[in-house]
C-alpha cells in the first residue's frame, strides 16, 4: 500500500496511449518528469471486456466515432502484453512505479509476472464479485475505485475483499460472503491492505457532482484510508482534496488533449500534470500534523511581536504598580502583557524608568 510521500500521486494514462507504442513511452516521460510516483495504464482483452452490443456510455459517444461500438472502441485502445515489459523497465529506469489496471481474471494473471507493488480496482469492478475476489486472492494491496457506487455496494464490495482474504476457495453463494463479513475478524483483515478511493465515473466531471464530502463519509463509516480519483477539468479539485485528506490522488493524463479518444478530454497535458504535482504536494506539506504549537519560525517573530509589561512612569522600589505606572508594549522581553492584571497592587522589586521591560 503506497504509504510514503504523504500524498501518493498516480499518473493514469489508461488508454489515452491510442495503440501508439512511442506515445505509451512518452507518457511515462511525462509522468516521471512530472514528480509522480507511479504511471498507471489499463490491461484487458477487449473481447473478453464487452460484447458486440454493449453500448458506449455518452461521454464515449460524444469523444469517439458514434457508429463504433464500446467493443470496437476497446479494441484500438488495448496496451498489447509485450509492452507491459519494456514500459515497465522503462518506468523503473525513470525512478516511478510502473502500474496497471486489469479488467478480467486472465489480465490479472498476466500482471502478477509482473510483480506489482499494489493493484488499483476500477470502479466499474467493484461489482465483479468473481474478480473482486481474485484481485484480493493476490494478496497485494488494494485500491479500490468507488465511482458510481452506494455506499452498501462499497460494503459489499469489501466484504467479497475481506472473504478473499480469509478463505482459500471462493464463496458459493452472496450469503456465505455476508456470514463472514459478520466475523470482526473479516474486517479486521482489510486494515493494511486496502484503501478506497472516492470518484465520480463521469468525464469530465461537472463541479456540482465531486462532492468532496464524501470523502469524509469513506473515511468515517470503513476506517480505512482514502483517496481520491479525479475526473474534473483543471488542478483545482485534486488540490482541494487533498486538503480535505486524500493520501492518494489519480489522476488522467494525455500528451495532447486534442487527440482522438475517450479521455483526452478529461485529462491534464504533460505540463498541467506536473503544476497538479507541485500544488498537492505543497498542500501535503501545509497540512502539517494538527497540532497547535508555535512553528519553529516563529519564535523570533513571537519576542518582537508581543507585547510586555512596560514602565510608564518612574517606579521606586517597594511602590506598587498601578494603572498609572504601568503599560504594554513590544520590549523584546520581560513579563508577557497578560499578567498584567496580577502585577497590579503588587510592590515592584527594584526601580524601573519609564520604558523599562518589567
Amino acid at each position: 500500500m503506497p504509504s510514503q510521500p504523504a500524498i501518493y500521486v498516480i499518473a493514469e494514462a489508461g488508454v489515452n496511449h491510442n495503440g501508439d507504442r512511442q506515445r505509451a513511452f512518452g507518457l511515462v516521460d511525462a509522468a516521471a518528469d512530472a514528480g509522480a510516483d507511479a504511471v498507471k495504464f489499463q490491461t484487458f482483452n477487449a473481447k473478453r471486456l464487452a460484447v458486440l452490443t454493449a453500448p458506449k456510455a455518452a461521454y464515449q459517444q460524444q469523444t469517439t466515432e458514434a457508429n463504433q461500438s464500446q467493443l470496437e472502441m476497446l479494441e484500438t485502445l488495448e496496451l498489447p502484453l509485450e509492452w507491459h515489459g519494456p514500459l515497465q523497465a522503462h518506468a523503473h529506469q525513470r525512478g516511478i512505479e510502473f502500474l496497471s489496471t486489469a479488467f478480467d481474471t486472465q489480465s490479472l494473471a498476466f500482471l502478477e509476472t509482473l510483480n506489482l507493488p499494489f493493484y488499483k480496482v476500477p470502479s466499474g469492478e467493484l461489482t465483479n464479485g468473481p474478480l473482486l475476489w481474485a484481485f484480493a486472492r493476490t494478496g497485494k494491496p488494494l485500491v479500490i475505485s468507488t465511482g458510481m457506487a452506494t455506499l452498501s455496494e462499497v460494503e459489499q464490495g469489501l466484504a467479497v475483499v475481506g472473504h478473499a482474504l480469509t478463505h482459500d476457495q471462493p464463496p458459493v453463494s452472496l450469503n456465505e460472503v455476508w456470514q463472514c463479513w459478520s466475523d470482526s475478524q473479516t474486517r479486521t483483515a482489510l486494515v493494511g491492505q486496502v484503501s478506497l478511493l472516492h470518484c465520480t465515473s463521469q468525464y469530465p466531471t461537472p463541479m456540482h457532482e465531486v462532492n468532496l464530502k464524501a470523502l469524509d463519509t469513506l473515511a468515517e463509516v470503513f476506517r480505512l484510508p482514502v483517496g481520491y480519483s479525479d475526473h474534473t477539468q483543471g488542478t483545482l479539485i485534486p488540490a482541494a482534496a487533498v486538503a480535505r485528506g486524500a493520501a492518494i490522488l489519480e489522476k488522467h493524463f494525455t500528451l495532447d488533449r486534442q487527440l482522438p479518444g475517450p479521455d483526452h478530454k478529461a485529462s491534464l497535458e504533460p505540463n498541467e500534470l506536473k503544476r497538479m504535482v507541485e500544488e498537492v504536494r505543497a498542500i501535503a506539506q501545509a497540512l502539517g500534523d494538527g497540532l497547535k504549537v508555535p512553528q519553529p519560525s516563529e519564535w523570533d517573530t513571537r519576542g518582537a511581536a508581543r507585547q510586555n509589561l512596560v514602565a510608564a512612569a518612574t517606579i521606586r522600589q517597594g511602590e506598587c504598580f498601578t494603572t498609572d505606572n504601568l503599560t504594554t508594549a513590544r520590549a523584546g522581553q520581560g513579563e508577557l502583557a497578560m499578567t498584567y492584571w496580577d502585577r497590579l497592587g503588587q510592590p515592584a522589586t527594584r526601580a524601573y524608568q519609564p520604558g523599562d521591560a518589567v
